[in-house]
């Protein structure tokens, strides 16, 4: 009996916690082993409670925990627990689950980071706020022990604060240095050091200036725009591990005389047998030996339709077996499985996308040895000119400061920033920071089909040209399978008021379809081949009343709403468009024709579609990939720029740049007009840091700025580049 959800979330978590609190931890003072569960079908803190809760009262649970975002269970048990039961158990109170290997994943470290960033931009700004506080009772006018009690007073705040908030830099200009290169953050981690290496040298010789403060602003305004950064790169799981952790982890292994043995997927070999019972995902690559059964091979090909498995048919890892129990001969396992293999062609691909640079990285590996050649010019001019060092540093780490990569660094994730809001509101969740300056780039657009083009969803044809008494028999046996076609069927029928006729002894006939007797007669709803009749070169199922014609029902996959329109109005931008599809050649010209798409590909392998991408882009074409489908995830990682609609595989989702919030396709233009916008604002926003270096620089080199005052540029500098980017917001 399934678990009762409430309608809140409070109430259902308030048991579950007594419950647990009741259990204790003092049980059998055995140390708990952990089994993880991938739960893809909750959304919502009640589908959190009611599988926390259904867990939590199982023999052997300790504590269950569910991450929503992840969607995994997490599972402390007693010794000798297995999973497989417990995800049984959730997938029978209407929460389907699977065993997942805890191996395959690894932990990611993105909120730590994103908390430490914060952390440190807190602390450095509280520091520069007290810090100038003190500063500006200096230039009120207190001198001698008043002042140089100030300025050891800063000295306590800064000190320590640098050493801690300004760590991000010091280590990536370390690593940076280590291997003799230079980055953006070599000159700030230069100026930041130098500015309170020289105040702390002003301070101890009782010096009138000392420039604090103007270290702490730098440091703050150089981790608000490197958190800025963080905000809008959103670092995702690797897709490849999403892959992997579909996985199955083991398998029923058939022994001769002997019942089936729980083995691991690793310990299988080749010409080792395997027995897939119905509901379960298929653990290995191999050929069919007994049994008959559907497959859905929705997670391979994109497809929604089941396939038929018979004798000799072969199956693949990660396909799940609808209606038969099939045994089936191991011809890969493990590493060697096409699920495997396509992980790593998602990991390749992955990795050569990241090989991508951006236009601040393009411009830091000029600026950053400019920058340095210039303090080291100005310091060794202004020492030989005066022969004093000290007035030659000052000059040195003003000039270090003014041109301090802070409007560099803001130009690009300001930008970014502003358009992704705007894309947000708009229906498009921005999850790269490189991904708009890629997707301005856009000159070809390979479709997915099935989930991205269309819903993915068989719709039944003309309802009305057939008899009633037939849609009554169909309706009849419809109901009682849970085939796509079959389910679409019987709720066309009932949504027009269709009552099933009275059909008995109804049972499923394992990869073939399902049969009843009607009046006497038998009476079957399946395969054109298993009924005899003739195909009618489109998706259908079949009835077969005894001595009768068999009548066809066909379906049509309905459109994703504005697809006609975004195709239109990227064919008016000049763009190539394709159609690649794992469907049949029929099935592929049909979506083709009705959206205006000429060049389409059916019959396609997931190696094929990246393959194809892969081409486009070695012959000079900036891909846009749009797919939905573990099948689509190779190929979206290999694209220059990728897109998923938010009812996507979640490893789909994972690998994407961008992901398509709502049904329409409509706002697939507008993003690509939208990241044109950005990359102008991106360009200005380098010219606007380019001018004010070019005005502040020789200020700076002839002694004309102090340190605070270039501190004080340099935020003016960081505030304008930041205000240009809101302007996405309104244009």
């Amino acid at each position: 009996m399934a678990t009762r959800i409430s309608a809140c979330p409070a109430c259902d978590a308030a048991p579950l916690a007594e419950a647990q609190a009741g259990k204790g931890y003092h049980g059998n003072g055995m140390e708990a082993q952990r089994v993880m569960l991938s739960l893809p079908q909750i959304y919502c803190a009640a589908c959190i409670a009611g599988v926390e809760r259904g867990l939590a009262a199982q023999p052997g649970v300790r504590a269950a925990r569910v991450n929503l975002t992840l969607k995994r269970a997490t599972v402390d048990v007693d010794p000798g627990v297995e999973a497989q039961p417990l995800a049984d158990y959730l997938t029978g109170i209407g929460f389907e689950a699977y065993e997942l290997d805890p191996g395959q994943l690894t932990s990611t470290a993105t909120d730590k980071q994103g908390k430490d960033l914060l952390m440190r931009l807190g602390v450095a700004g509280f520091a520069m706020m007290n810090v100038m506080l003190l500063s500006v009772a200096v230039w009120s006018g207190a001198t001698d022990a008043t002042r140089d009690l100030f300025h050891w007073i800063s000295a306590a705040i800064a000190i320590p604060t640098i050493g801690f908030s300004s760590q991000v830099f010091f280590r990536s200009a370390w690593s940076a240095l280590r291997v003799g290169r230079l980055n953006m953050d070599v000159p700030i981690s230069l100026a930041i050091l130098l500015a309170l290496g020289m105040s702390l040298y002003e301070t101890m010789h009782s010096g009138e200036h000392a420039y604090f403060d103007a270290a702490l602003s730098l440091t703050f305004f150089l981790l608000a725009g490197r958190y800025l950064d963080y905000r809008t790169r959103a670092v995702a799981r690797s897709a490849a591990e999403e892959l992997a952790a579909l996985e199955v982890p083991r398998a029923a292994r058939v022994v001769d005389g002997q019942a089936d043995e729980q083995v691991s997927v690793a310990d299988l070999a080749p010409g080792d047998i395997v027995r897939v019972v119905p509901g379960a995902r298929v653990p290995v690559d191999g050929i069919v030996v007994t049994g008959e059964s559907e497959l859905d091979r929705s997670l391979l090909t994109g497809e929604s339709l089941p396939v038929a498995a018979a004798l000799d048919s072969i199956v693949s890892a990660g396909e799940v077996n609808l209606t038969g129990p099939l045994t089936v001969r191991v011809t890969a396992a493990g590493r060697d499985s096409s699920l495997h293999r396509m992980a790593d062609l998602v990991a390749i691909a992955e990795t050569a996308r990241n090989r991508y640079t951006s236009l601040a990285d393009k411009a830091a590996a000029v600026y950053a040895p400019v920058v340095h050649l210039l303090a080291l010019a100005a310091f060794l001019f202004w020492f030989w000119y005066s022969g004093d060092w000290r007035m030659a540093m000052n000059i040195a780490v003003a000039t270090l400061i003014i041109t301090c990569p802070c409007a560099l660094g803001l130009a690009v994730p300001a930008v970014t920033t502003a358009a992704s809001g705007r894309l947000f509101k708009q229906g498009m969740l921005l999850k790269s920071a490189t991904a708009m300056e890629r997707l301005a780039e856009v000159d070809h657009v390979v479709f997915d089909k099935t989930g991205t083009l269309t819903e993915g969803k068989p719709a039944l044809d003309a309802l009305s040209r057939h008899k009633p008494r037939d849609l009554e028999i169909a309706l009849a046996l419809a109901e009682g399978s849970s085939h796509p076609l079959a389910q679409s069927l019987a709720q066309a029928a009932r949504a027009a008021g269709v009552q099933p006729a009275d059909v008995t002894q109804v049972s499923e006939v394992p990869g073939k379809g399902i049969e009843g007797k009607w009046q006497g007669k038998i009476v079957r709803l399946g395969r054109a081949e298993w009924l005899g009749a003739n195909a009618v070169g489109q998706t259908a199922t079949y009835l077969a009343v005894s001595g009768a014609k068999p009548v066809a029902f066909t379906f049509t996959d309905a459109l994703r709403p504005g697809v006609e329109q975004a195709i239109a109005a990227l064919k008016a931008k000049g763009m190539g468009i394709t159609l690649i599809s794992g469907d049949v050649p029929a099935a592929v010209a049909d979506i083709a024709g009705r959206v205006g798409i000429e060049d389409w590909k059916a019959d396609t392998l997931p190696e094929d579609k990246a393959e194809y991408v892969a081409r486009l882009g070695k012959a000079g074409r900036k891909v846009l990939m749009v797919g939905d489908g573990l099948n689509d995830t190779a190929a979206l990682a290999a694209a220059h720029v990728s897109i998923s609609p938010a009812s996507a595989l979640e490893a789909a989702r994972v690998v994407s740049d961008i992901v398509l919030l709502g049904q329409s396709m409509e706002p697939l233009s507008g993003a690509i007009d939208m990241s044109k916008a950005a990359r102008r604002r991106i360009k200005e926003n380098f010219a606007i840091a380019a001018g004010y270096n070019a005005i502040a620089i020789p200020i700076a080199l002839i002694g004309l700025a102090t340190p605070l005052a270039a501190a004080l540029a340099m935020s003016t500098s960081s505030v304008t580049v930041s205000l240009n980017a809101l302007r996405l917001k309104k244009g």
